[in-house]
């Protein structure tokens, strides 16, 4: 058998020896580490404290302040301009009665100054009566019941047309008329028309004159529906 069975290597020896002495090294590196920190701690000396302590604060000396303007007490000082017109400053000790005379003007009754306009011209306002209200329209009625018609005072006969004269022409003209609140006639038309005769119809029935129509006391217009007849003798 070979002898390396039996006796180990010198290199396998030399390992195994370093393995040992491993542990060994790292606790003193260790401990060199630790003294190259901790010693110079304890070999350091503290410096000696202050013989006075600072104080905390510095002191800062501030300027006095300005002085306040003064103010001149306005109540107390009199205008030197006596002005009539100007407010009173202070309060009067008695109480004055007006006179006429102590009116305050408003400053434009000058010369030349109407009602505060300077150069106005000065006018004269009369008192204009109002004109009195437009009479009320009342709507004319028609005979019937309690409204008697009225009666004819006066009575115009129409005029014959001499066309209808020479044409022979005659009937009977039916006209309505309104009649006022003093029997005159207003307004008067032809209803029923004969051919050359309304004209002369209506001609002689706006001059016909009524009595005035009352009703409850009071005159009203009335409508009435009158007739002209014309005749050839």
């Amino acid at each position: 058998m070979p002898a390396e069975l039996f006796h180990p290597s010198i290199s396998s020896v030399g390992a195994r020896r370093r393995v040992s002495l491993l542990p060994i090294s790292i606790a003193a590196h260790a401990i060199v580490l630790a003294a190259w920190f901790i010693i110079p701690l304890f070999a350091t000396e503290l410096p000696d404290p202050p013989s006075s302590a600072m104080a905390a604060y510095v002191p800062v000396t501030l300027p006095p302040p300005p002085a306040p303007p003064v103010q001149h007490d306005a109540v107390s000082q009199k205008p030197q301009s006596a002005n009539p017109d100007a407010a009173p400053t202070e309060a009067p000790s008695k109480i004055v009665p007006e006179h006429p005379g102590d009116t305050p003007q408003s400053g434009f009754e000058t010369e030349g100054a109407v009602n505060g306009i300077p150069g106005g011209i000065p006018m004269k306002v009369e008192s204009v009566t109002p004109p009195p209200p437009p009479p009320v329209e009342r709507v004319p009625v028609r005979p019937g019941g309690q409204i008697q018609p009225p009666r004819k005072l006066k009575d115009v006969a129409p005029i014959y047309p001499q066309i209808a004269l020479s044409a022979r022409r005659e009937g009977t003209v039916i006209v309505e008329a309104i009649i006022g609140e003093d029997g005159r006639v207003q307004q008067a038309r032809v209803l029923r028309s004969v051919q050359l005769l309304d004209e002369a119809a209506l001609t002689a029935v706006r001059q016909w004159v009524f009595t005035p129509t009352r009703l409850n006391g009071e005159p009203v217009p009335v409508v009435m529906t009158v007739t002209v007849t014309f005749r050839l003798q």
